[in-house]
Formats: C-alpha cells, structure tokens, sequence
C-alpha cells in the first residue's frame, strides 16, 4: 500500500512510503481509502504540536472514507463493497467519554487515513449517506461530528440564533447543521468573497472583523441587545472574551478550537453576570456520527469543500496554514 507518514516532525518531512498492505485479523475490516480530508489538528499533528511525545513513524489524518475491501473472522456488519468511513476515536461507541474511550484516536494514536488501505475494527466504522461522493463523505467524521455536537450543547429551537467563526470545515457545517434546525446564523470573517459563499448557504447576516474588530458588539446589535444563544468558538483564548460578551444570560459557548491566544485575561465576572455555559466539546460517539448521518441523508445536505489530488498533501497543509480555504480541504486517493 501507499501512504503519507510523519518519519519527523514538520510538514517538509511527510513522506510518500509503500508499506505492506495490511491483512484484517478477528473483529476488523480492511478499507480501500477513496478520499482523505484535513483537520487542523492533522496540521498541528505533523508538525510536533499537537503530540510531540507521539511515537514515529505515523500515518497522518482522522478523516477518510472508502470501501470494504476484506473482513476478518467473525465479521457480521460490513461486507467487501460497503461504503463506509472510520469513526474519530475506535474506541467511543456511545456515551460520556473516557480516558478508555478518549484512546485510539485515527492519526494520533494509532494510523490515519492518509494511505489507500486501512484496517479498522468492525465497530469502528459508519455507514456513508447513499447521496454523497466519497470526497464529500470524507470531510464528515471530525469536523462534521464536532458541529453537530456544538449546536446540541446550545439546545436550540428554531428561530435561536447562532454565531460562527471564519469559514473553516466546523463553522460551515454549524451553518449547515444550524439552517436545519431553524435557528439564524450570524458569521465573522476576514474576507469578503468568504462571507458572500456563506451567504449563498444561509448565513443570515456577516460582519468583516478586520474592518470591525468589535463583532461583539455588532452580535448584540444584530440581536437587539439580547445577545446570541450559541457561538460556536473555534479561535480558543484569543476570542473567547468577545464570544462571552456576544451572548445571552444563559447562553452557551461551545468550545471547539484552540487557534488564538490570549489577547486579554478570561473575564471571569462575565461568566457570573451571563450565568454563561461554556461547553468543551471533542468531536463525538459513533452514535452522534450515525445520528448526524440520518439527518444529513434526510436532509441530502452536501458538504462543501475544495478538491485536491493526494499527492498534494503538503500543498493543501500550506493551504491550511495560510487560512486560505473555504469549508474543507479534501484529496483524491489515486
């Protein structure tokens, strides 16, 4: 088989190996990988940040979906020619997460997706909504996973308003998943050209925050003062201050991303007076995958991302770096 590996830290260092392709023992599948999507956390993976202690080599990236090729012994729910993607962390099928659970996380670990064939275990893997490519299927078990479950930690009713940051695979698919629910979608960038795309998929309202740095005050405005139920926080510290301001008393503050350091000290008092809830949240169960996968089917929602082939791999990691994309970063096994 071929497969992307980090030998060393550092985006120059991922290699293009052939290693043995692998044979399923009792209870796993082997799965020709079609496509591959990128995370932030595959980024900060490969360049020591996320993992420094991880032990090398290893095959990069959480996200990828495919085809049975084989089973193994006692194998009953997949056969060759299923269509399925791996889950995030094998080992969480349901439930609160654990320290047992919270281990076997894909391209962390244990091996990733970026490669053609791939061997999980039986439970580890979802079925692929019929409408959708494999590239489009691809983009779905992290950042998919983590906005679903960033907008039930807001338990919204339709017609709540949420706020989202930039345009990257979590805050499009919190747009997306956020329409379905009914609820209004206000949204900050940088760039222009970005906030007109996400218009075009519902954004009810956008705001440039180079040119106003102060999209808390615009959110209570847009919002009549009362402030927003949910901001999905993906920048971390550096605009965790502002999403606290930008809600309402009692609203919540899913916690996805950790891109931004502090600007400012974390208002404590602000918490107390909102009686704020922030909610960590660390993509999600195989149930929330197989739920969101009912509703993304139902639905015939279609994720949006930009195509690559997969020997561009560090091209699209500059790409990422650079913040330069719009929704999800996906490559072509071929």
């Amino acid at each position: 088989m071929r497969a992307w590996q980090i030998s060393s830290f550092g985006v120059d260092s991922l290699e293009f190996v052939e290693r043995p392709t692998p044979t399923p023992g009792p209870g796993e599948v082997l799965v020709g990988v079609r496509a591959i999507s990128f995370n932030y956390r595959d980024l900060l993976m490969i360049k020591g940040l996320y993992s420094p202690k991880m032990h090398l080599p290893r095959i990069p990236c959480s996200d990828g979906a495919g085809e049975v090729v084989a089973t193994g012994e006692g194998v009953t729910a997949w056969k060759p020619g299923d269509r399925v993607a791996g889950i995030f962390m094998q080992n969480w099928q349901d439930g609160l997460l654990t320290p047992s659970r919270a281990r076997g996380a894909l391209g962390g670990d244990i091996d990733g997706m970026l490669t053609d064939y791939v061997v999980l275990k039986e439970a580890g893997l979802v079925r692929l909504p019929e409408h959708l490519s494999f590239q489009e299927a691809a983009t779905l078990p992290c950042a998919a996973v983590t906005a679903w479950n960033a907008l039930g930690a807001g338990e919204l009713k339709a017609g709540s308003t949420v706020l989202i940051q930039g345009t990257g695979g979590v805050s499009i698919f919190a747009l997306q998943f956020a329409r379905l629910r009914g609820a209004r979608v206000l949204g900050i960038s940088s760039n222009y050209e970005k906030l007109e795309r996400a218009t075009a998929l519902g954004l009810d309202a956008g705001l440039n925050y180079h040119d106003n740095p102060e999209w808390d005050r615009w959110a209570l405005d847009k919002t009549g003062g009362e402030g927003v139920d949910l901001v999905v926080e993906v920048g971390g510290l550096g605009t965790l201050p502002r999403s606290l301001k930008a809600i309402r008393i009692g609203g919540t503050v899913a916690q996805v991303g950790v891109l931004s350091n502090a600007a400012e000290p974390l208002p404590i008092a602000m918490i107390l007076h909102k009686m704020a809830r922030i909610h960590g949240i660390y993509v999600g169960s195989r149930r929330d995958f197989v739920e969101m996968n009912r509703a993304i089917s139902l639905a015939e929602l279609r994720p949006v991302g930009e195509e690559f082939h997969w020997g561009q791999a560090r091209e699209v990691l500059e790409r990422m770096e650079e913040g330069s994309h719009f929704g999800k970063l996906v490559l072509t096994v071929g």
